[in-house]
């Protein structure tokens, strides 16, 4: 009687160690990110919006991360609230379409906690016009358009405040920016304020028009037909953001490693298309 407990008791042992090692095996297949050959297989969701951002990536970065093995897939957005929400809920890993103030203004709205890990080399917001060939050209009255959000409305009105059309307010909070905070408009301009990405449209209509960079380069205005750029400022450096509870994480250190790498950097300066763009301080001289 006493063997032939045993045996069953044996026959329970191994039964449950073929169920555990079977259930070890079957993680490995669907759960744990392994393929057949042991390697992790890793999976990147980055969106961009419209401008040069998807094309950097994709031909100085995404050949970088594919060597290390990633596989990555690509959404774009219109708009600057859902790729940051997206990126909050976890339906995408990291965005690139933005600078570091306007995401503290998203972060701020939504209730979210994103953050940037990587400068991008960046066009700068400039001046331009269809109906001027020169800034001496300003009169009174004339139209003007102008980024409808105040971080980037604060950009366009140092534009116009450094070829001396306006003077502004000292002091002035990036995320709290309106047309109040103009002093002096001795051209008595008049001021039309638009979402950013209508600014290339505008063109057609008004006297003069302040276009993000990457707007501009999207519609096909060359950076160099600008009649004035921004002196950009680190804080209007584009960025890569991801959810700040990945900061650490591999993926984010091999997308930096991406943009820091020699590959991207000789893809940047040797590609006559980036002319006039704000390059990271990781660029070598």
């Amino acid at each position: 009687m006493l063997k032939k407990k045993w045996f069953h008791s044996a026959l329970l042992v191994i039964a449950t160690t073929l169920v555990i090692a079977g259930c070890g095996n079957n993680s490995d297949a669907s759960g744990s990110g392994s393929n057949s050959s042991g390697q992790e297989k890793k999976t990147l969701r980055i969106s961009f919006n419209p401008g040069p951002y998807s094309d950097q990536f994709k031909n100085g970065v995404a050949p970088y991360l594919e060597s290390k093995g990633y596989t990555i897939t690509y959404k774009e957005f219109t708009d600057g609230i859902q790729p940051n929400v997206a990126v909050a809920n976890d339906e995408i890993d990291a965005n690139v379409f933005q600078h570091s103030l306007y995401l503290e203004s998203i972060n701020e709205r939504e209730k979210i906690d994103l953050v940037g890990v990587v400068k991008v080399p960046t066009p700068p917001m400039g001046l331009y016009s269809k109906k001027h060939t020169s800034l001496d050209e300003v009169s009174d009255g004339d139209q003007i358009n102008l980024p409808n959000e105040p971080v980037n409305m604060l950009r366009a009105l140092n534009v116009l405040k450094d070829v001396g059309w306006i003077t502004l307010k000292d002091d002035i909070d990036p995320l709290q920016t309106s047309l109040a905070d103009i002093t002096s408009n001795p051209h008595n301009l008049k001021f039309i304020a638009t979402e950013p990405a209508q600014g290339p449209r505008a063109l057609e209509d008004v006297d003069y028009a302040a276009i993000q960079g990457n707007f501009a380069v999207s519609n096909n205005i060359k950076l160099t037909t600008a009649l004035q750029l921004e002196n950009m400022t680190d804080p209007f450096t584009n960025i890569v953001a991801v959810d700040s509870k990945n900061k650490d994480a591999q993926f984010v250190k091999d997308i930096i490693e991406g943009y820091h790498s020699a590959e991207f950097q000789e893809y940047i300066t040797s590609n006559p298309d980036y002319e006039g763009y704000k390059l990271p301080d990781y660029f070598t001289k």
